[in-house]
This record gives structure tokens, C-alpha cells and sequence, in this order.
């Protein structure tokens, strides 16, 4: 028997809330162009990115209907023109939008072999949470030895991320978290200290007694709105702050006055541009997340693995801002 013509794909069909708008279909096998690999599907790690693909608020828009999954770990099946390095078995992984299916199409230039010590689960969470966090402290914020790292969402996909490689780079890390269920596990992630959102904490308070007034040198923020805040209230001289993304739903006003007076810096990424601009850091960055997932000093916190036929519930899920670590979709084997 030859491989097979058609597979299963879950597609947005019109946007609204992930378990209202997706749909599982029956797709042709696509066929790899010019500097493309075709993955046979194993896993794929669900991003809050799929959430606002679903509801239509992502800053790409594909065209409806749409197959939505942006993070895999697979292998190779065949490639197509144009592409050397790669060999039909290779365990890879990588990202690219529409890889909830049971085959996908990545690009070569954005695929990378999977490290060995991590298992399928774990693989798929590699690329955008620890390309983002990895990015975020040391290619824009510089983090150095002994420095504070304050991290919101600390128990989150990108946050456990963020945490490990502060801990891994010699930083005091400081998490925040929005439960106390959540506490252990960004304890777990690297932090020495972990603050529960809400009950009347003062953030900014809090933060500069745990660091005998000092302030936070970074903040890696993926959550906006007040978060970003109160990150500007403790934030040290010369800190810097990171606007990762606004989970929170809210777009925070950046003060240029209050950041001139407090002298610290606010600065965007945006880890989709440098696969385009700069792939070469790209393939640095993996090479070293890589080396320190084979020394196990980082390890994907993946809180559960579900069936391919659950996928629209994991997304939903990580909608409602309750879980921890990572959500996988078991796809093949």
C-alpha cells in the first residue's frame, strides 16, 4: 500500500470561540513545493495564537476556511525542489499556520531536527515558546548573570519558558501567576519567588520588597493590560521591559515621559519576524535550546496530551486561561 491521499484536518469554518467554529474534515495530502518538506504529523502543541486565529484576531487572517495549528513535531515524507539537509524519517520540528492535520506542509528553512531527549509532547512546545522566551531575554533585553527577572504568566507555556532559560542564565527569577494551583508549577519552572495575581496584591510593591527595593532589571510580559502596568511601577534603572503579547485582552499605553524619568527601555518582540529576517539566529537559537534540552536544564511543562478528535476543546481550553504549562494534540505516531 502507498501512502494515502487524504487525511484528517481540523478547520476554522468562520470565527467565533474555538469550540463553536471548528470542524474536522477530510483534506487531500498536500504536495511539497520548491523549499518545502510534507511532515507526517505526530503532535501539536496548541498556542494562544490559535485562540485568536479562531476568533478572527490574530494579525494574520487566513482566508475561511482555514486549517489553524502553528507548532509540530513530525517526520519527514518527502521534500520538495530546492531542499537538501533533510531525509524521509527525520524527526523534526518546527511552525508554520495550518498544521492541525495529519500531514503539513513546513518550510525547510524553518524546520529543525527534534532533540532527542524530548518525546513527541515535548518537541512540539520547543519552537515558539522557547524561540520567544530565548529571543525575548537575551537577543532584546541582554539578560545578565545575578539580574532580576520578573516574569507574568510564569506557569503558562511561554512563561515556564521564559522562567527556565532566566534560571538557566543565572537571573533571580521572579514569577506571577493568577492562581494559587499555579504556584508549584512555576516554582517547578525556575522561580524563587512566586506572586498570586489578585486579593488585593500591590504588584509593584511586591516586587521591590522581594528585591530590597531594587526593581525588576527585566520583564518578559505576555499578559499586557495591567500587568505591564504595574510593571512599569517596579521596573529598575536601566531596566527593560518586553512586551512579549496582551493575553490580557487589554493593549497597555507605553508613557514616553514616565520611561525618559525612570530611564528604562520597552521593547516589542515579535519572533515571527525573525525567521523572515534573521534565520541564521534563528538556527543559533535552536542549536542552544537544543544543547540545554539534551543537558535536561530546560524541559517543555506539558500539562496534557489529548486525541486528535479532542483538538477544539484543548483550544478552547487555553481560551478560558486555566491551564498550565502546554496543551498537546496527539496526532500519529
Amino acid at each position: 500500500m502507498g501512502d494515502p491521499t487524504t487525511m484528517r484536518a481540523w478547520q476554522v469554518v468562520r470565527h467565533g470561540e474555538p469550540k463553536d467554529v471548528l470542524e474536522q474534515v477530510e483534506l487531500p495530502v498536500p504536495e511539497p513545493g520548491p523549499g518545502e518538506l510534507l511532515v507526517r504529523v505526530r503532535a501539536v502543541a496548541v498556542n494562544f495564537p490559535d485562540v485568536l486565529l479562531a476568533r478572527g484576531q490574530y494579525q494574520v487572517r487566513p482566508e475561511l476556511p482555514f486549517v489553524p495549528g502553528i507548532e509540530l513535531c513530525g517526520d519527514v515524507v518527502s521534500a520538495g525542489a530546492d531542499v537538501d539537509g533533510f531525509t524521509p524519517g527525520d524527526r523534526v520540528v518546527g511552525s508554520r499556520i495550518g498544521v492541525l492535520s495529519e500531514y503539513a506542509i513546513l518550510d525547510a528553512s524553518a524546520a529543525h531536527r527534534a532533540p532527542g531527549s524530548l518525546d513527541d509532547a515535548q518537541a512540539a512546545s520547543l519552537t515558539i515558546a522557547y524561540q520567544t522566551a530565548w529571543f525575548g531575554l537575551h537577543r532584546r533585553a541582554a539578560l545578565q548573570r545575578g539580574e532580576r527577572l520578573l516574569v507574568h504568566a510564569a506557569a503558562g507555556g511561554v512563561g515556564t519558558a521564559a522562567a527556565q532559560l532566566g534560571a538557566a542564565a543565572g537571573a533571580h527569577v521572579i514569577g506571577v501567576v493568577g492562581s494559587d494551583e499555579k504556584v508549584a508549577v512555576a516554582r517547578d519552572a525556575g522561580c524563587e519567588h512566586v506572586l498570586v495575581r489578585g486579593d488585593g496584591l500591590d504588584l509593584a510593591a511586591a516586587v521591590k520588597e522581594l528585591t530590597g527595593g531594587h526593581g525588576a532589571d527585566v520583564v518578559f510580559d505576555p499578559v499586557g493590560g495591567d500587568a505591564f502596568d504595574q510593571s512599569a511601577r517596579c521596573v529598575a534603572f536601566e531596566g527593560r521591559i518586553v512586551v512579549v503579547g496582551f493575553a490580557s485582552g487589554r493593549v497597555p499605553e507605553v508613557r514616553a515621559n514616565h520611561a525618559l524619568v525612570k530611564n528604562y527601555g520597552v521593547l516589542g518582540l515579535h519572533w515571527g519576524l525573525y525567521p523572515v529576517q534573521r534565520p541564521d539566529l534563528v538556527l543559533e537559537a535552536h542549536a542552544e535550546l537544543t544543547r540545554l534540552a539534551d543537558a535536561g536544564v530546560v524541559r517543555p511543562v506539558v500539562s496534557g496530551v489529548v486525541p486528535f478528535d479532542e483538538a477544539p476543546a484543548a483550544v478552547q481550553q487555553l481560551a478560558s486561561g486555566a491551564t498550565t504549562g502546554r496543551l498537546v494534540v496527539r496526532v500519529g505516531e
